[in-house]
């Protein structure tokens, strides 16, 4: 769906840093205490876990508390029409709360930009979103590998332009969200243009969607998962774009993130997980939103480079 490269070396980055988490804490929503609905609590594996729970951090455990970082990317993470955080995130993180025998919040950040800061930052212990795993990415953070993804190309619905690949985008107007892996593809492939394109880079991913929408870009490169959720739902600011589904580029991972000083944590969530994919918990969330097929039977973490280079 869309990763987060920035390097924090010099004081010009850390004031950007700096900066970017004031900005993000400024525009994201309120923590929403993740409970399961009847259908996910029901599923195998959905229980309390003394031996799980057990392992989490002292902190995590004594204030039987986890907070958790996202963003809006449907079926990832999306508000439902009520407000309430719901998706393949939402029923993970409600299935974790069972299982671990805590709380835990989810706070909408309000863009994928803010993703990486929420950790580092120390507010949250770790985020749940539609991030790509890359090894630039595991410098700064340790990537929960829990589904997989690919990106494709969004259109108006009908594809007017008849666009069928990448080198079908130069010279067009193309809307990408801020300091994501697809908007370094995007640059990627403009540099390799007659006509580059005309890129336009938005911090919200519903934005970008609109930017489509209303004809002020020609397309979008956005993650698979969304965009064929998007096209076959017909989401929010999603209503009128279709995905190519036979572009399918960059096939990785898609991770929780947590930070390098916390592996307690990673390895409580990693073994959670694996615990949901065991009992088959995993494999229902990802087939109710239609992304059986993207679904890890492995609980791995920092693994982006055993991934094929695109």
């Amino acid at each position: 769906m869309r990763s987060f490269k920035k390097s924090l070396k010099g004081g010009l980055a850390g004031i950007a840093f700096a900066l970017l988490a004031t900005s993000a804490h400024a525009a994201e929503g309120t923590a929403i205490k993740m409970v399961p609905d009847a259908d996910i609590a029901k599923l195998p594996g959905i229980a309390f876990n003394q031996t799980l729970g057990d392992r989490l951090p002292t902190a995590i455990k004594d204030k039987k508390i986890l907070k958790m970082a996202t963003d809006l990317t449907p079926p990832i993470s999306f508000q439902a029409d009520d407000g309430k955080l719901i998706g393949i995130d939402a029923d993970i993180a409600a299935a974790l709360g069972v299982i671990l025998g805590i709380d835990v919040q989810m706070t909408n950040v309000g863009a994928g930009a803010a993703i990486v800061p929420a950790v580092l930052s120390k507010r949250f212990d770790m985020t749940i979103s539609g991030i790509n795993d890359d090894v630039e990415l595991e410098k700064q953070v340790d990537v929960i590998d829990y589904m997989f993804d690919a990106t494709t190309i969004m259109t108006i619905k009908g594809n007017p332009l008849g666009i069928k690949s990448m080198e079908d985008l130069c010279g067009k107007k193309v809307a990408v969200p801020v300091g994501t892996f697809q908007a370094r593809l995007v640059e990627a492939a403009s540099a390799k243009c007659a006509t580059p394109m005309n890129i336009m880079s938005i911090p919200k991913m519903p934005d970008v969607l609109q930017a489509v929408r209303t004809g002020r870009a020609d397309a979008t490169v956005n993650g698979y998962a969304t965009s064929v959720y998007t096209t076959e739902n017909q989401t929010g600011k999603g209503v009128g774009l279709q995905a190519i589904p036979e572009v399918r580029l960059a096939v990785g991972y898609l991770g929780m993130l947590t930070s390098k000083d916390n592996p307690e944590l990673r390895d409580t969530v990693i073994a959670s997980l694996q615990h949901m994919v065991d009992s088959g918990a995993y494999k229902a969330i990802m087939e109710k939103w239609g992304l059986g097929p993207l679904a890890v039977t492995t609980v791995k973490f920092n693994d982006a480079a055993s991934m094929p280079v695109n």
